[in-house]
């Protein structure tokens, strides 16, 4: 049973808030992959857009994953296999995660002339 604030010691709240954080930090960041994903299965399904946009796309959702595989790690969570299979993350995405040295720069979509 978790004891009362009252009854915990500073480093135990310091603890407390550590996990809350680090929890936070995993579920943010998850989020992140799922948008990176779902933002390249967009682009993929549509089969329309520059090779160049896709580019960029899949180094975002690269660097998503790397941010996350990161993360896991800190929290003492090494496997990463459950992870690539759960968020069905594609052979591409794995492959450059790590190796993408700075985030991405946003794809932005050209509407009409300019």
């Amino acid at each position: 049973m978790p004891k009362s604030p009252r009854d915990q010691t500073p480093t135990d709240l310091l603890a407390d808030e550590l996990m809350a954080e680090k929890a936070s930090a995993l579920g943010r960041l998850g989020r992140g992959l799922e948008q990176a994903l779902a933002a390249l299965a967009a682009h993929d399904a549509t089969a329309a857009e520059p090779r160049r946009e896709r580019a960029a796309l899949v180094d975002a959702a690269a660097h998503a994953l790397w941010m996350l595989m990161v993360q896991r790690e800190a929290c003492g969570l090494r496997d990463v296999r459950a992870l690539i299979r759960d968020y069905a993350v594609p052979a591409e995405v794995q492959a450059r995660a790590g190796a993408v040295l700075a985030p991405p720069v946003p794809v932005r979509r050209r509407r009409g002339p300019v």
